[in-house]
């Protein structure tokens, strides 16, 4: 049997809201609501045009702030390699995405923590204190992570965009362009971490041929290798202390 509730209860609750929107009503009265408005108006001065579009440009960077934490720091050598590396041992979803994004990053910003501190301190301390302009902030503040791509990009690939930008031979690193230098930065980063991975499978597609073999002379082809193969990849891993020794390889390799 289901119970039913009176309609005198639901008048009582009823009554006890409306009790309680008033009191709260009230109070907000009496200590005052902020008011929160958005004017869309016409610039009377060009100094409030100006400022409209540095306020519309600094929430165009934050949008676009995880595009550039991904495509200009170590995450993306990272973050590919702990796929490759998940794929080689063959357990499918686990670790799962989040914990190895997670991974990622906090391994970035242990990697990225000179590069950011230099930024911090010639480019966003400066500005904070009105010592430089915003723009010089950002050219101050681009630098470091510059120098930082630089280090990490083949020649062959910036000379791959140049040509493809179709600019003049640059004499020097501080000619080179942002539009050049990212995309090389991106492209090197694949292949670096490609590398990588090639040398992860190894060792597992070993025991999966060890394993596949050895089902296969005892004539059990019914059974996947994979499903035997799988705890011997995982001991293996575990034996060799893999997780020290992939951050080991992936921390040094930005040195």
């Amino acid at each position: 049997m289901k119970a039913r509730i009176p309609n005198a209860t639901w008048g009582g609750v009823l009554a006890l809201g409306l009790l309680l929107l008033c009191c709260w009503s009230g109070e907000a009265s009496a200590q005052g609501l902020p008011k929160i408005s958005l004017q869309v108006e016409e610039a009377k001065r060009g100094g409030d045009a100006a400022v409209s579009l540095q306020i519309i440009f600094m929430l165009t960077i934050l949008s676009l702030a995880p595009s550039i934490l991904i495509m200009m720091t170590s995450f993306t050598r990272i973050v590919v390699v702990l796929s490759f590396l998940r794929t080689a041992i063959g357990t499918q979803q686990m670790p799962p995405n989040q914990l190895l994004i997670g991974l990622s990053l906090f391994l970035t910003f242990f990697i990225m923590a000179p590069v950011l501190e230099r930024v911090n301190n010639e480019a966003i301390q400066p500005l904070i204190e009105d010592q430089i302009p915003y723009k010089e902030a950002l050219d101050k503040g681009m630098e470091p992570m510059r120098e930082f791509m630089m280090k990490q990009t083949r020649q062959k690939d910036m000379a791959l965009f140049i040509r493809l930008a179709r600019v003049h031979q640059p004499r020097n690193r501080s000619e080179i362009p942002n539009s050049v230098l990212i995309p090389s930065f991106i492209i090197s980063e694949l292949r670096t971490a490609f590398q990588i991975g090639f040398i992860l499978f190894i060792p597992f597609l070993v025991i999966d041929l060890v394993v596949a073999s050895i089902l296969l002379s005892m004539g059990m082809m019914m059974l996947p290798p994979i499903m035997v193969s799988l705890p011997f990849k995982i001991l293996l891993f575990v034996l060799v202390d893999g997780w020290n020794l992939i951050v080991q390889s992936l921390v040094k390799s930005f040195h």
